[in-house]
């Protein structure tokens, strides 16, 4: 069959290398000329003693070093704006993001403000950004959200609220993974972020636009990394073997994610998020199964496909083979340990409606849906994990802490 035409982007080096954040400078000193560094982060990696190391060997290669440390979860605009007036009075022309997501969401955007005019609030929506950005580094510590190779950043923009920018100019130079960072990742945040890779990995693969062949071959590989490697990382946070397969695997389904876009499930996500903060990694776990279930009308004979990425045993029809991919991940999120009802999250039947109207803003994303989504496909999408849950032993089905 002739290949439909599609383009593939993506960021133009990746280096994979246990134990490099100790050796950053070096890394960057041959590749870059820029020599003044923001480092953009969060307070709780410093308290961690993370940063200061990384920070020295950047310093011992002769780099001037500015760090911020004021990224929050689901960052607001003010961040984005007290970070790039640290970096003018710095005189930074290199920026490093250093973290999870929010981190390197607003190093993106802390890039291209510092050579820009632009006014952040004209550069929300798809291509809206205009000239260049500062040489651009990214050095994720969680292995989930892709952001360190995705053209995309996502920004809280009211109480309630998040909007995105995509654009090609977020695309990284550079990015290091080096899954040592993500040793110290506690078991929660291990099963949310990588929650957050599979559903990645899934929506890519089943996108309905511009879902093409390298897209699903990086989905592909990233949910198989993913499904052999969770719950190791989850019952033994040390376990390198896993750590490494685990960022590798959120780095390919960034690509797979940045080229054939997410939908309903991160559609429903955000409102999750931006009414009652949960972590986006635990509100897509919430989601995926319902709208797995949903979706499976569509996107059943691209479910067996992935039920043999996974190696799931057995056979027959498409629609046996989906149905077994859709209950192997329900019982990968059960055994990660990540919350499976709204209401482990403060979420209340009364809030249903408000919830399912705000989904349906999320327009971007619901375009890429196997299957269409109504307001009231979102409604029921959100009763789905408020049913009370089955009895039997719960206790038994989470992971151990990794510490």
């Amino acid at each position: 069959m002739p290949i439909d035409p599609f383009e593939f982007r993506t960021v133009p080096s990746i280096q994979v290398a246990w134990g490099g954040a100790r050796r950053l400078g070096e890394l960057l000193a041959g590749r870059f000329q820029a020599r003044k560094a923001m480092l953009v982060t969060d307070a709780g990696l410093v308290k961690a003693g993370l940063i200061a190391p990384i920070a020295d060997a950047l310093v011992a290669s002769g780099f001037a070093v500015q760090v911020f440390d004021r990224v929050v979860a689901d960052p607001p605009e003010h961040v984005i704006v007290d970070c790039v007036a640290c970096a003018r009075q710095a005189g930074v022309d290199i920026v490093i993001g250093l973290g999870g997501g929010s981190s390197l969401d607003i190093a993106k955007l802390v890039a291209v403000l510092l050579v820009s005019d632009q006014a952040l609030s004209e550069m929300y929506g798809i291509g809206n950004v205009k000239g260049s950005r500062l040489p651009l580094v990214m050095v994720p510590t969680t292995a989930g959200t892709g952001s360190e190779v995705t053209n995309i950043s996502i920004i809280t923009t009211g109480e309630t609220t998040k909007m995105g920018v995509v654009s090609p100019q977020l695309y990284a130079d550079f990015v290091l993974l080096d899954a040592e960072l993500t040793i110290g990742l506690p078991q929660l945040h291990t099963a949310a972020t990588g929650i957050d890779a599979m559903v990645h990995a899934i929506e890519a693969h089943t996108s309905k636009h511009k879902k093409n062949l390298l897209s699903d071959a990086l989905a592909r590989e990233a949910l198989r990394l993913l499904g052999a490697n969770l719950i190791a990382a989850c019952r033994d946070g040390s376990n390198r073997d896993a750590r490494e397969g685990m960022l590798l695997a959120a780095t390919l389904a960034g690509q797979a994610f940045a080229n054939a876009p997410v939908a309903a499930v991160h559609a429903l996500a955000y409102p999750l998020g931006g009414h009652y903060h949960v972590p986006h990694g635990l509100s897509n776990a919430l989601m995926l199964g319902p709208v797995l279930r949903f979706n499976a009308k569509a996107a059943a004979p691209l479910y067996a496909e992935l039920a043999d990425v996974l190696g799931i045993a057995g056979g027959g029809s498409v629609a046996a083979r989906s149905d077994a991919f859709v209950a192997h991940m329900e019982k990968l999120m059960d055994e990660s340990g990540a919350p499976r009802h709204l209401r482990d999250v403060g979420v209340t039947a009364d809030a249903l409606p408000m919830l399912a109207a705000a989904a349906m803003k999320q327009g971007r994303l619901l375009i890429n849906n196997p299957v269409d989504v109504s307001e009231e496909d979102a409604l029921g999408l959100y009763r789905e994990p408020s049913e009370p849950a089955a009895t039997g032993n719960e206790e038994g089905r989470q992971c151990r802490p990794d510490r």
